[in-house]
């Protein structure tokens, strides 16, 4: 009986009515900021360019892997993306659910199969998630943002259905690159620069991926190494705030997941600078290791 009460009120907890207002980007965290060179640090307080990160709102269920992840720090909640790993796990960056270097979470919501995050859609499942279930990687350093990525156990399962369906990795064998491949990133991140709302509604946007030579070029090599993948910023089309986490995946057999949104130029999300990504082919063993998530041969 003392079993039946708890899962009704972790269930009510996870569904409980969200104050939106005091939902931030974690990119507005002072952890997140911390991680970036010290030069880019200027760039906080600046004002932003008045341009529109060009994506588009997607149709319901185009995307049912996405995750809204909502994570509960001393300092407020913060709103970064995941995706469906399996029908426990999410996949997300680590610095979404680890500030600083070691400072877990306190827990917080997935909320799965949301076309608009902000109301409770007979499509969504909220579903909560403890510290004691949040895996960073051990490497995970914020000075040169290594081994950004993180799986998150739910406190219950998650049920598939049309609008939520688990994401595809690449295959152990898969050594592509996937340089020059279309790669689409989506989530509920900041749809401009001039604005510091995210969206209520799933949004995405579509560019060539990068090969990591291009992207060094626009970056550097203390940054991009071979564990990240880049997708171009071309026409300002690119991952912002609140997206952090999120999937980057590309059209093979379906949709099938190469990265995590990792990072983008703190002078804003609209400059024409490459966004980066965790690569997930890189981190396919320690995901396997640290979930119950089985990769193709």
């Amino acid at each position: 009986m003392k079993s039946i009460v708890l899962l009704v009120a972790l269930f009510a907890a996870a569904n409980a009515d969200i104050d939106w207002s005091k939902v931030r980007p974690i990119e507005e965290f002072d952890h997140y900021w911390a991680r970036l060179p010290e030069e880019l640090q200027i760039y906080r307080h600046a004002q932003p360019s008045h341009r529109i990160v060009n994506g588009q709102e997607a149709t319901p269920g185009q995307f049912p892997y996405q995750i809204a992840l909502l994570s509960n720090f001393a300092a407020g909640t913060g709103l970064c993306g995941g995706s469906v790993l399996t029908n426990n796990y999410i996949l997300t960056a680590a610095h979404c659910v680890i500030q600083g270097t070691s400072t877990l979470a306190l827990g917080g919501t997935a909320i799965i199969g949301a076309h608009n995050r902000n109301i409770q859609e007979p499509s969504q499942q909220r579903i909560a998630f403890s510290t004691s279930g949040i895996v960073a990687h051990p490497g995970y350093t914020p000075t040169n943002i290594r081994n950004d990525i993180a799986v998150v156990r739910l406190n219950s399962p998650i049920t598939f259905n049309d609008r939520v369906q688990p994401i595809r990795l690449p295959a152990r064998s898969d050594t592509r690159q996937f340089g020059g491949f279309t790669g689409t990133v989506s989530g509920f991140g900041r749809t401009s620069d001039a604005s510091q709302a995210t969206s209520a509604v799933v949004m995405f946007t579509s560019n060539p991926v990068m090969t990591n030579a291009d992207c060094i070029a626009r970056w550097n090599t203390a940054l991009i190494q071979p564990q990240n993948v880049c997708l171009s910023a071309d026409g300002g089309r690119s991952s912002c705030n609140g997206d952090s986490g999120g999937p980057l995946a590309v059209q093979d057999g379906g949709s099938l997941q190469i990265g995590v949104v990792s990072f983008g130029s703190a002078a804003g999300c609209a400059v024409g600078m490459p966004s980066v990504y965790a690569r997930v082919s890189f981190f396919l063993d320690w995901i396997e290791a640290n979930s119950d998530f089985t990769a193709a041969p």
